[in-house]
């Protein structure tokens, strides 16, 4: 994937805006108003910053020589992908994803709502499997529609 590319498939997710607080060689894709992405496309090659699981970005490092620490990020939690050097594409797909997911997560509910179908929002964790965050249980009495009694 180049950088053209990465731009366009960030900029696809709902409620992407893209700024360029570091200057006119880095755009950085942010979801309610947080970073999930920051590219570097005057580098040779282009990387990317993405945030990742902390266990993920440990294997994802280990399984492709073009995944490294964060570089100049909060190394446990982001990693630095280089773009057009045969990272197979959907891996990146998935690890933007995930990225964009994780900070969706991190959002106010009302926020994250506004995004999502109800929000309904799954991430990978180390291991492949989705986890999805969990809503908080509503009385039955609200459920019905019905006030609870007063004590």
């Amino acid at each position: 994937m180049d950088a053209a590319a990465f731009r366009k498939y960030c900029l696809k997710k709902p409620g992407t805006m893209e700024d360029s607080p570091f200057g006119p060689e880095h755009i950085v894709f942010k979801v309610g108003g947080k970073m999930f992405a920051l590219l570097a496309f005057e580098e040779v090659p282009p990387t990317a910053n993405l945030k990742c699981d902390p266990d993920r970005a440990l294997e994802l490092r280990d399984r492709y020589e073009q995944v490294r620490p964060g570089y100049h990020m909060n190394k446990k939690h982001w990693n630095t992908v280089e773009l057009n050097t045969g990272l197979p594409e959907a891996e990146l797909r998935r690890m933007i994803d995930d990225s964009y997911a994780l900070v969706v997560r991190a959002l106010p509910k009302r926020q994250r709502e506004q995004l999502l179908d109800g929000g309904k929002l799954f991430v990978r964790s180390a291991s492949g499997a989705e986890s999805r965050p969990r809503r908080a249980a509503v009385p039955r009495s609200r459920r019905e529609g019905k006030r609870p009694a007063r004590l």
